[in-house]
């Protein structure tokens, strides 16, 4: 059995360029955020209303993505080339499509932004800014397609590569059209929209050449029956995509719906809470990295049967989350006053943004330790129950508490996140038990064969 050492040195290796390839999805917002925010308030707080609902339209199709890895992983676990072809033929044609359903969903909820009693002004800003987001949602699932079969056989550099490369086109196009420089027109925030949608363009474009004309994927290739589709492989990724689709919705419409309350409160509190949310999504993105590379080598040894080692890893998951997001909350702490300040110079901001990232700093243990905990549940396909966790911790505890406390008590936009904060050590709480659970009793039978991925070995909770 391989050492906690030994563990956490291999989830590093996976870990460090998923971290970067997550990063390139939430760094789009984050350089949005910044370089929209020298424009003034109301254009930072169109930003923060308008991803707010992008957001969750955009989780539903990587939550749904995030269903093919753990598939990957076991099969690969099991030598099976063939299985592994079919999932990579499947997850293109079901996961694509799935990008052109959620465009056409947001396009046709981008009006009910008059109906969430925002400030005009800043939904004016907002509705051409998603009119012209929405359509990245298109490249990037298919980009998301072929990430996740990779990751799944442990190849997750590429991705990085690209993702890297695809945040330095969106920063350039950013500054060239936002404000308009080498001739172009000054485009403001819908030039921030369509830098985004470009970038996205290049990263599914660069993903596809390096699946479909690598050597490293030839015998997967041969697999490609492009005239031949199953109803059970499908159903097989559905089976654990939608429940991971709904965990990621559960907590990112919470927090999408706790900037809703923060707008009722005005443009510089919903500014300030742009601020901090992308701050804290850059730490949450770096924790949901090491969460994906414990779904790959829990993966693996599931599909192996092995009990020991599945738990090694585990651990070794959690402890580098745990390390990591405590020195997150360190920094966040101690250079607050200059990590706010990047992005506006409008101090009336500023100062509510601190206040703000006081709160993040002690909610990143938690939101790291129920990241991990969750993706190591995945490599399980153990996805119905923690679904429930979610749902139970973030919109019938989490909301509710910061409905009481921001709007009943008059903290204001801090008690909004007081009930952020405690939703999140719910879920920790509750999926690391689960956690701790099934990977005590899973395999306890000596020679117990591992559960076919279309069953439910799972123990009830």
């Amino acid at each position: 059995m391989q050492t906690l050492l030994q563990h956490s040195k291999k989830t590093f290796l996976l870990a460090y360029p998923v971290v970067l390839s997550q990063l390139g999805h939430i760094l789009v917002g984050v350089a949005d955020s910044a370089m929209v925010g020298q424009l003034g308030a109301a254009p930072l707080a169109a930003v923060s209303l308008g991803n707010s609902l992008f957001s969750i339209v955009l989780v539903m199709g990587i939550g749904l993505s995030f269903g093919l890895t753990p598939l990957v992983a076991a099969a690969d676990g099991r030598k099976d080339v063939a299985e592994n072809g079919r999932l990579l033929r499947h997850g293109n044609v079901l996961l694509t499509g799935a990008g052109l359903v959620l465009c056409g969903l947001l396009w046709f909820a981008v009006p009910g932004l008059h109906f969430l009693r925002q400030p005009e002004a800043v939904v004016a800003l907002t509705i051409p800014y998603l009119r012209v987001l929405l359509f990245s949602l298109i490249p990037l699932m298919a980009f998301q397609a072929l990430r996740q079969f990779a990751e799944g056989l442990s190849f997750t550099r590429q991705a990085m590569y690209i993702s890297v490369s695809a945040n330095l086109v969106n920063i350039l196009g950013n500054w060239l059209l936002i404000n308009g420089h080498w001739g172009l027109p000054a485009l403001g925030l819908y030039g921030a929209g369509l830098s985004t949608l470009f970038s996205r363009i290049l990263m599914a474009l660069g993903m596809a050449v390096y699946i479909f004309y690598s050597r490293r994927f030839a015998p997967y290739r041969q697999h490609q029956h492009w005239s031949r589709f199953s109803g059970p492989v499908f159903r097989e990724i559905l089976r654990l995509g939608i429940p991971i689709s709904l965990q990621m919705v559960f907590e990112i419409s919470a927090f999408s719906v706790a900037a809703l309350m923060v707008g009722w409160l005005g443009t510089y509190e919903l500014a300030a809470h742009q601020i901090a949310i992308s701050l804290a999504a850059v730490t949450y993105m770096m924790a949901s990295g090491i969460s994906t590379a414990a779904t790959i080598r829990v993966g693996n040894q599931w599909g192996l049967r092995n009990g020991p080692e599945l738990r090694g890893v585990g651990l070794s998951a959690f402890v580098m989350v745990i390390l990591f997001m405590a020195s997150m909350a360190a920094v966040f702490i101690l250079g607050r006053d200059v990590l706010t300040s990047l992005y506006t110079p409008d101090r009336q901001v500023v100062d509510i943004a601190v206040q703000l990232l006081i709160i993040a700093a002690f909610f990143q243990l938690s939101d790291g330790v129920q990241v991990v905990a969750l993706g190591a549940l995945r490599g399980m396909s153990d996805v119905r129950v923690p679904t429930l966790i979610t749902l139970l911790a973030y919109w019938v505890i989490g909301l509710p508490v910061g409905y009481v406390l921001g709007m009943g008590l008059d903290l204001g936009v801090s008690g909004i996140w007081y009930g952020l904060l405690t939703g999140l050590t719910v879920a920790a709480i509750l999926l690391t038990l689960r956690f701790y659970r099934i990977s005590r009793t899973i395999f306890a039978t000596p020679g117990r064969p591992a559960p076919r991925p279309q069953e439910s070995a799972i123990p009830a909770p």
